[in-house]
């Protein structure tokens, strides 16, 4: 970095102060995680000087000699560790991944079914204020107002009145376990096409904490970060039936050169996920978040679904007399940060909602334990008891960075404590 601490010492200063945040502070944003130096390596190298329109061996640009090898690494790393047919790895991320799939196969004004976003589903997935909202007709289901999970037999009634060309699997914001035989059985009863979106739960999956999708759906979309510990990417993998139509989707249908940089850091990571560690890492994020649910519902909490299967939680805190976004605001004071969400039949507005989201992959990745989450569960509970208490912000922002100092974080091995 000493080159551009002397060319640009401003934008080198926000580095380096964001560095020390995500050193000091607990992470507890599900979608966000920690890569390894090794990724960050390939991210930051030259091939980010490469621009290569095309696929392996179908080039529009000489000089790939060595490009090709590495997507053609990304590529067979990916469909070995997923076990699947075909994979392309160039979508920039996840949301340009799916909406890739809608190109494959669908006409403006086609009908899509989701999961309805206040209930944990994601912006792509046919939120109003999304491309995947205003291009497609989008319908959506929700979770049982008295359980809070997804009632399959709701969901086939839905899909069988309006008829999608395409069902979508997968969430943002939703505790459980997706039951991909139930979803495929819904799509056949409606002529639809199955796609999941595994963005959030890839590395479960990879490490078998998560049941894969991969036997069950006809397309499936995941970003290469979140849970899978990677660079910010996405991959789609498909049937090989459908192989043309979806590289053909993304290059030329929806963008131009793949970010090469990123792909090799898709194969690094892919590498990383092949070992018994991050097997062992994906097994810890389960126990975690279940340690930390567990003790929040000790202490009152309202979880949604009433706790967790996954690496995430969310948390309705209208039973506390609090909005997330205060409540949100006050825990990253106290170095906690999280996002505040909306929850299942809110009544507030999405930019001031009812909860907040938790997830324990980054935490994970540090090497924290179920002795860990039972402290970060004791801390939130106090934060949100007393939210404008400053002093108690301060003292807990204090004890936050003394036990974050014990757990380096990957990556940021190089800055002192």
């Amino acid at each position: 970095m000493n080159n551009l601490q002397q060319y640009d010492p401003e934008i080198f200063h926000l580095i380096e102060q964001e560095e020390r945040r995500q050193r000091d502070k607990i992470r507890l944003i599900a979608s966000e995680n920690y890569v390894s130096t090794a990724v960050m390596a390939a991210t930051g190298s030259v091939l980010t000087n490469k621009y290569s329109e095309g696929y392996p061996g179908k080039r529009y640009y000489e000089g790939q000699q060595y490009i090709d090898q590495v997507e053609s690494i990304a590529i067979e790393r990916a469909k070995t560790l997923f076990k699947a047919e075909h994979v392309n790895v160039q979508p920039y991320s996840g949301s340009p991944a799916n909406l890739a799939v809608y190109l494959a196969f669908l006409k403006p004004g086609d009908t899509i079914l989701g999961m309805a976003l206040p209930h944990g589903g994601h912006l792509t997935h046919g939120a109003k204020v999304s491309i995947s909202g205003k291009y497609f007709n989008a319908e959506f289901y929700t979770l049982d107002e008295t359980t809070g999970r997804l009632n399959y037999d709701a969901i086939r009634e839905t899909a069988l009145r309006c008829k999608p060309k395409i069902l979508i699997a997968g969430h943002s914001a939703y505790s459980r376990i997706l039951d991909f035989p139930a979803f495929r059985k819904i799509a056949d009863a409606c002529g639809a096409l199955l796609l999941v979106d595994m963005a959030h739960f890839a590395g479960l999956v990879v490490g078998g904490v998560h049941p894969t999708p991969i036997p069950y759906a006809d397309v499936v979309t995941t970003t290469t970060h979140k849970s899978l510990r990677g660079p910010r990417g996405a991959m789609i993998f498909c049937k090989q039936e459908y192989a043309a139509a979806i590289d053909k989707a993304v290059f030329p249908g929806l963008q131009g050169g793949p970010h090469n940089n990123t792909t090799a850091a898709i194969a690094v990571a892919l590498k990383e996920a092949a070992t018994d560690d991050f097997r062992l890492y994906a097994q810890q994020i389960v126990k975690n978040a279940q340690a930390l649910a567990a003790t929040l519902l000790d202490r009152g909490f309202n979880l949604v679904t009433g706790g967790t299967e996954n690496h995430l939680m969310l948390i309705d805190l209208t039973n506390k007399g609090i909005t997330g976004k205060v409540a949100a605001k006050a825990l990253d004071a106290a170095g906690i940060v999280l996002n505040y969400n909306a929850v299942p039949y809110d009544t507030r507005k999405p930019f001031d909602p009812s909860g907040i989201r938790l997830g324990s992959a980054a935490v994970t990745s540090r090497g924290f334990k179920e002795e860990q989450m039972v402290q970060i569960g004791k801390w939130i509970d106090a934060i949100v008891a007393d939210p404008s208490n400053l002093q108690l912000q301060q003292e807990t922002a204090t004890a936050v960075q003394r036990l974050c100092i014990g757990f380096p974080a990957p990556g940021l091995e190089h800055l002192a404590a």
